[in-house]
């Protein structure tokens, strides 16, 4: 598709605030409004078509699909996201370790037992530890208490903690990156420890890294779209 627009600019609105293209507010699929709640994510927004060149680019638009998405699936049923997010704390990748006596699991203790304890602490739960990849459940207070914390969480809010989570198939970390800040890299750097240690020992896929690379991306994404939201400035 052409370029069909010259100025991009941003507008507040009684529902939030708007992305302008020559003065005329952008619509989502079916005419409604894309309104958002903070200016500062509005002007990501806009960035993204400000960076557009003659022909648009749809890959580069993915601030406005994650709004888009909040918009329309998150906002019709957040309880069912809310579940659908829950499921990375009943698998969550810093719950599941290495057999004793394996060399991975004494960096796994190194590296995960500081974040998924600074985790129960801040949400007052307890997870199992557990060895080996077979699904151990967790305790049934913990997975409440944390239901409970995702139903609380607006649309916006919710769809960035369930992109950050599934990339990192770990509720923890996506809390964590969730945080105002924390360290994007290292908590990705800690999702994909496994990984890591896999690559040190066999050796590096290029097509394995590249998807890796691009992966991070969206995990960083998702951290920056929460603080966005989070930005209440006027």
């Amino acid at each position: 598709m052409k370029r069909f627009y010259k100025t991009v600019s941003v507008s507040d609105s009684k529902d939030g605030w708007q992305v302008l293209l020559d003065g005329r507010a952008i619509r989502r699929q079916g005419g409604a409004a894309q309104n958002v709640p903070s200016h500062a994510l509005a002007e990501a927004l806009a960035q993204e078509w400000r960076d557009q060149g003659e022909t648009l680019d749809l890959a580069r638009f993915p601030m406005r699909d994650m709004t888009d998405f909040a918009l329309d699936v998150a906002a019709a049923d957040r309880p069912a996201l809310a579940a659908k997010t829950l499921a990375f704390a009943e698998t969550d990748t810093l719950c599941y370790r290495a057999d004793p006596g394996d060399a991975l699991l004494a960096e796994q203790e190194k590296v995960w037992d500081p974040l998924l304890t600074a985790f129960e602490d801040a949400e007052g739960v307890r997870f199992a530890r557990v060895s080996g990849i077979m699904h151990h459940a967790q305790p049934d207070e913990t997975i409440a208490t944390l239901h409970r914390r995702l139903l609380a969480l607006g649309q916006f809010e919710l769809t960035a903690l369930h992109t950050a989570a599934s990339l990192a198939a770990s509720l923890c970390i996506g809390i964590a990156a969730m945080k105002p800040g924390s360290d994007i890299d290292a908590l990705w750097s800690a999702a994909h420890l496994e990984e890591e240690w896999q690559a040190r020992l066999w050796g590096r896929d290029e097509e394995a890294e590249q998807r890796n690379a691009e992966r991070r991306e969206a995990f960083r994404r998702a951290a920056l779209f929460a603080k966005l939201i989070a930005t209440q400035s006027s």
